[in-house]
């Protein structure tokens, strides 16, 4: 596999933490916490006293106090991690060591204040939020917008060693890969898995467009096919070339429906903000449906890890990428996960996870909060990861392997 033409956009700080929000992220070990639901005026206003509404004002007056006093230490805080980071990448681009001063040192300030009060006078009703598209989305888009199938696995196994068989041709090693299948998907992910699905119980709901061992989002479908499709084709049509009858039939079909797929990747400029949107649209979905066929889904899978493999290199990082260091850039965008990894282990416990985050994916990041330093946080993803590899589908990649 061959590094995107466009490393620009690796750097970006991870505004993925908003979306990727990030970052995700979708994780096993990083809770995603979903946004509240939205609140409509409902018909009528039940009857409220005067002492009730003197009440109101009065412990809204102090939550604004209280909360403005926030706001003038948090506002300031986060406004010097933003320029912190970009004096690092500076720094970086220009070929000077980090030191331990480039990083902000303190812990970002957390609000002790009261809540934000009721409004007794507003009546309001819960509204659903609209529920993310799943695999069954995913899939009929494809029919209605490619008139696309994916090509299903006989069984797990199959999937497993197809993905096993590209990921270490790519570069990946067996430790990297099963690892981060096992942070990613649960340890027993199947290929299909979504996020917030892993486990089949009453109640659960996606929490986010992350499909497969990897959990790519829709975004990351549409931009690698827009940066990286035509060598998926070029593999494809090499394998047909190969063939005959009605094999050799379906995959050219199948290559001629991939170079449509591309084609509307394309049709917008190669900024993540723009795949983020067409991610949305019913091409996007169909595109993300690609994670589910057998012949694509492993190129896919494998080249958004082997994205942040190359990039490390490309910035002089020679030493392998243990597991939980690729997850770190698998998570928070390339950018910022070697702004982790390659960081000195002496400065790894003193660095707060905040410098690594915008303001809202840090405050929506129960695990990067708990664990609030950089080595903590790569200890408790590596924890993580020695549970997750110890069960049944983990298991059978590594065999696979």
């Amino acid at each position: 596999m061959h590094p995107r033409s466009q490393n620009r956009r690796r750097e970006r700080l991870t505004s993925r933490a908003r979306g990727v929000a990030a970052l995700v992220a979708v994780w096993t070990l990083f809770v995603f916490v979903p946004e509240a639901s939205a609140q409509v005026l409902a018909p009528g206003k039940a009857p409220v006293t005067a002492q009730q509404m003197d009440d109101y004002q009065k412990k809204l007056a102090e939550y604004n106090a209280a909360r403005q006093a926030f706001e003038d230490v948090a506002g300031p805080y986060w406004t010097s991690i933003a320029q912190k980071r970009s004096a690092r990448n500076a720094k970086r681009s220009s070929g000077q060591a980090i030191v331990l001063e480039d990083y902000v040192l303190t812990q970002p300030p957390n609000y002790t204040g009261p809540p934000r009060p009721v409004d007794p006078s507003a009546v309001t009703t819960e509204v659903a939020p609209k529920p993310l598209p799943v695999v069954a989305d995913f899939l009929a888009a494809a029919v209605s917008e490619f008139q696309f199938v994916p090509s299903k696995p006989e069984s797990e196994i199959v999937f497993k060693k197809a993905y096993a068989k590209v990921a270490a041709a790519a570069g990946l090693t067996k430790d990297q890969a099963v690892r981060i299948y096992g942070f990613e998907a649960g340890g027993n992910g199947k290929y299909d898995v979504q996020a917030g699905l892993e486990v089949d119980k009453p109640g659960a709901h996606a929490i986010s467009t992350a499909l497969g061992y990897n959990q790519l989002l829709t975004t990351n479908s549409v931009e690698l096919l827009a940066e990286l499709g035509d060598q998926f084709v070029k593999r494809l049509q090499g394998r047909a070339a190969g063939m005959t009858g009605q094999k050799k039939a379906d995959l050219d079909r199948k290559i001629s429906i991939l170079q449509a797929m591309i084609a509307f990747s394309k049709s917008v400029p190669d900024k993540w903000e723009a795949h983020e949107q067409l991610g949305t649209t019913p091409k996007g979905l169909a595109i993300h449906a690609l994670n589910l066929d057998l012949d694509v889904g492993p190129l896919l899978q494998t080249q958004k890890l082997m994205n942040s493999v190359i990039f490390a290199k490309a910035k002089g990082y020679t030493r392998p990428l243990t597991a939980a260091e690729l997850e770190m850039m698998n998570l928070t965008g390339d950018g910022n996960g070697f702004d982790i990894v390659s960081m000195s282990h002496a400065m790894r416990p003193q660095v707060p996870t905040s410098n690594f985050f915008v303001r809202s994916g840090y405050e929506r990041n129960p695990v990067a909060i708990r664990n609030n330093v950089v080595s903590a946080l790569l200890t408790a993803t590596d924890k993580k990861m020695d549970t997750e590899v110890e069960l049944p589908g983990a298991k059978d990649l590594a065999a696979a392997f």
